[in-house]
């Protein structure tokens, strides 16, 4: 791997988005876009998953390891924002750390590939997960009602995000103030009238050292991950953030340390009021447990503030997915279309179309089913590649100035490699495996047809 003349610095690939976006976003608004997408409909729908995953409250052991892992990725994430502060994330960073004329073209091409299929997955997930809700205010609903559900989201969110970056912002804080609110009830309520005993009552064996330990614990980290995950939108949106190199890592790393607080507490909380072998079962948990404790109609107003929290997330999640597409479009990587911005409003509009129009027919299928294919995907062409990135950087890439460097470096990326593939490397998710291996065939001949007929590399060694 060697460095190519006319490769850009890092201070070429900052100023490289600003004739296009806006950079309106202050580090409140990027805390918030982070947390908003942490903290929105995740925990809400998957503490139940985590709890069958390990079979009892020892499913905190989970969250406290998600938490583990997210920080050493954050990390990760933070050195490589600083020094790459531009649009579209990931796809920047692997373009490039490995090269932009060879190897970079390739897995920057990979990434954008698997995007097309990760953000659908997640965004649907998000939507699923609202229409569970509607269902305990609505508990009528047939199973293709609720999947109508899940799709009408999906398209009000897009309405929603035909709007500037500055005005979206505003809107961040606003929702993040409400979820929060509903998070801080669930806890002040769980913590007033829980009882000690049930909320650790661990079957037993529950910390047998087995290989069922370790598979459960695996699987409970990973759904853990999926509502971490929402550290690194912020990165996704670079191009738009004011002083990104000091604003960035900061986000990053408060955002992981304030949610895994909420987390645990919420987590403890929950099943100190309702019985873990109860909690484990339900798609509506939270609501729930409002109701048990005072009444339905509680119930169905802690259900409506978690319908806000779940547009809050697909509304992150698009916006953050919309904006690596741009970054493609806008460079010619990938379909050009996704380059084009509303000529008042500078937001991309093919490429919200497009997350939403994917989106819609995976409204159809189990959060369960969308989340863990989601993650499988996601691990193998992104979080492990965009890991080694930082070895890459660090050592061919010389030219780009590093203004944050990780501490304990290389640790936390050694570790953070490791905590995915653990996360992922259970019997449950072997099927995804196999899909993911499909997807990156396809993806890498793809990538060989169309170089081959623009005459980039390998068809060309040099541009």
């Amino acid at each position: 791997m060697t460095q190519s003349l006319d490769q850009p610095t890092n201070q070429q690939v900052q100023t490289a988005n600003e004739p296009g976006l806006v950079r309106g976003m202050g580090l409140l608004h990027s805390i918030s876009v982070n947390m908003l997408q942490m903290l929105g409909i995740g925990p809400f729908i998957t503490m139940g998953i985590i709890l069958s995953a390990m079979g009892g409250p020892q499913a905190l052991l989970g969250w406290l390891m998600g938490a583990f892992v997210s920080v050493c990725d954050g990390l990760s994430c933070a050195e490589l924002a600083a020094a790459l502060p531009g649009a579209g994330g990931p796809y920047l960073y692997l373009r490039e750390a490995y090269n932009r004329n060879t190897w970079g073209r390739l897995l920057s091409f990979l990434f954008i590939f698997q995007t097309m299929l990760v953000a659908p997955l997640s965004i649907s997930a998000a939507c699923v997960g609202f229409a569970d809700y509607v269902q305990y205010a609505v508990p009528q609903l047939t199973s293709t009602e609720v999947s109508l559900t899940a799709a009408a989201a999906c398209i009000f969110v897009t309405f929603l995000l035909f709007r500037p970056i500055a005005t979206i912002g505003k809107l961040t804080v606003i929702i993040l103030t409400i979820v929060i609110g509903a998070m801080l009830w669930v806890i002040g309520a769980g913590f007033l009238n829980m009882h000690v005993k049930m909320a650790f009552d661990f079957p037993p064996g529950a910390f047998h050292l087995s290989t069922g330990f370790f598979f459960g614990m695996a699987s409970a980290t990973l759904f853990a991950l999926y509502n971490y995950g929402g550290y690194n939108t912020i990165t996704y949106l670079a191009g738009e953030v004011r002083d990104p190199i000091r604003n960035i890592p900061r986000a990053i790393v408060l955002s992981i340390l304030a949610v895994a607080v909420f987390y645990v507490c919420m987590s403890v909380a929950i099943v100190g009021v309702i019985p873990w072998q109860k909690a484990q079962l339900s798609h509506s948990i939270v609501s729930d447990f409002i109701g048990q404790l005072y009444g339905h109609g509680a119930g169905t107003i802690m259900t409506v503030l978690i319908l806000i929290a779940a547009l809050g997330s697909i509304f992150m999640m698009m916006l953050g997915y919309s904006r690596v597409l741009y970054a493609s479009g806008e460079e010619g990587t990938f379909l050009k279309a996704f380059g084009r911005l509303h000529p008042k409003g500078r937001f991309p509009t093919v490429a919200l179309v497009v997350l939403c129009g994917l989106s819609i027919p995976l409204c159809w299928f189990s959060i369960e089913k969308l989340i863990a294919a989601m993650m499988v995907i996601q691990i193998i062409f992104q979080f492990i590649p965009r890991n080694l990135a930082v070895f890459a950087i660090r050592r061919y890439r010389k030219d780009i100035h590093l203004p944050f460097r990780m501490w304990l470096y290389p640790w936390p990326v050694v570790i953070a490699t490791l905590g995915w593939i653990y996360a992922a490397a259970t019997p449950d998710q072997r099927g995804y495996f196999a899909w993911a291996g499909v997807l990156l065939v396809l993806g890498v001949a793809t990538y060989l047809l169309r170089s081959r007929s623009t005459g980039e590399w390998p068809f060309r060694t040099q541009d």
